[in-house]
């Protein structure tokens, strides 16, 4: 392994190293007792995994957990991007569905997504539901909105030059729309990606029992910090991860342009 090479892969580790000391540093320096230092949270992360330290409710639980919420993040993804791509090549390409539908978004787009929790509560009962409803709507407007830019920000000599050719209708979508617009859409997946995972935490506050959100407010409740980093930690790791996958679909996708490659 060249030098190069070795300080691709250890150059990132050295702040979350540096923030660590920080924090370690810091709660010795204040003797606070409300945040615990990283040794505790780590061998709590182990207990989490793997168990035989505390065995108590939250022993060896991880897969539990990890899997419970990797399923609500991805089902709301999912149907997010199953809605937001098709609806933003729409609104993107035909100007009488983008002044029929753009307002409605653009004044429900603020809205935050707590403020939906407790409608998602009401509409989809106490349980999973609400959560995967809530994630849907976390992703879906980064994906709607990249995809209908990236639609709209397709050259108009494509077009005029697709139509000399008799590319019209559907096959217009196909071999001009869809890939002129699919760095801006891959892009808004990588995002839709990103707050599908934040709002986790949030979709995991409608009463469920198991999931990372879950095991977070709980730690909360228990007055347990060393359980809420704990559960923060992985749910980084877990979107990290998983992100890390979305980079390598986004540079095989766009292997032709070199420009759009992360």
């Amino acid at each position: 392994m060249n030098a190069s090479t070795l300080r691709r892969f250890l150059l990132p580790t050295v702040l979350p190293i540096l923030l660590v000391a920080a924090w370690h540093a810091g709660v010795r320096i204040t003797g606070t007792r409300l945040i615990p230092v990283p040794q505790d949270v780590a061998l709590m992360l182990y207990d989490f995994a793997f168990g035989g330290l505390y065995d108590d409710a939250y022993s060896k639980t991880l897969h539990i957990h990890l899997w419970q919420s990797f399923t609500r993040v991805y089902m709301g993804f999912f149907a997010a991007a199953l809605v937001g791509i098709p609806l933003g090549l729409l609104i993107g390409r035909i100007k009488a569905i983008r002044d029929f539908v753009d307002p409605t978004l653009q004044l429900l787009r603020p809205v935050p997504v707590t403020a939906w929790l407790p409608l998602s509560m009401i509409f989809f009962g106490i349980g999973p539901n609400a959560a995967i409803f809530l994630v849907f709507l976390g992703a879906f407007y980064p994906i709607v909105f990249n995809t209908t830019f990236g639609v709209r920000s397709v050259d108009n000599r494509l077009f005029e030059a697709a139509a000399m050719l008799g590319c019209t209708g559907s096959s217009l979508f196909r071999q001009v729309v869809l890939p002129a617009s699919l760095p801006a859409i891959l892009n808004g997946l990588r995002l839709g990606h990103g707050f599908a995972w934040i709002l986790i935490v949030v979709g995991e506050m409608t009463g469920v029992q198991q999931g990372l959100g879950a095991t977070i407010m709980d730690g909360r409740m228990l007055s347990r910090s060393e359980l809420v980093i704990a559960g923060m930690l992985v749910i980084g790791i877990a979107g990290f991860t998983t992100d890390r996958v979305l980079v390598m679909l986004n540079n095989h996708v766009l292997k032709w342009s070199p420009q759009h490659r992360v």
